[in-house]
């Protein structure tokens, strides 16, 4: 398990992992009062949370299943990145794609955020790629069966 420094300027406990086996933590809004998205409607959200992760890793910030499945509340630049060498505050972009408002109240549960590992590639230029059995096949190409 890696160690993440945070800054807590907020109002919302740390996140946390519900179970031992989460893979993502629960970020809240940081908001004095409650604030209602109408469809289609999209708000930035603050978290109160400020973080300094280890070179090579990132943040991702994704929507919470059940507001999404029951209320169509969703995170709009999903999975939205924290690089390793930000330092401001992690803030939630939410979006109802619902037909019906929705209203988020203070530390309310928003987002999740999965701690990830990633690399950093370098492009070469080549004349040709390697054959493939898939070759070209894109959007859909296997069937829907």
């Amino acid at each position: 398990m890696i160690q993440i420094k945070v800054v807590n300027t907020g109002r919302q406990p740390l996140p946390q992992y519900a179970t031992p086996q989460s893979a993502g933590m629960d970020l809240r809004a940081d908001i004095t009062e409650a604030v209602t998205l109408k469809p289609l409607e999209r708000h930035l959200f603050p978290t109160g949370l400020r973080i300094s992760l280890p070179e090579g890793y990132e943040a991702q910030v994704r929507p919470r299943s059940g507001l999404a499945l029951k209320h169509g509340i969703t995170v709009l630049n999903t999975p939205g990145t924290i690089d390793a060498d930000y330092r401001g505050e992690i803030g939630v972009v939410l979006v109802n794609v619902s037909n019906e408002p929705f209203t988020i109240e203070p530390g309310e549960r928003i987002a999740q955020m999965v701690i990830a590992k990633h690399e950093q590639a370098d492009f070469v230029i080549v004349e040709e790629l390697d054959e493939t059995e898939r070759g070209e096949g894109g959007y859909g190409h296997t069937g829907t069966k």
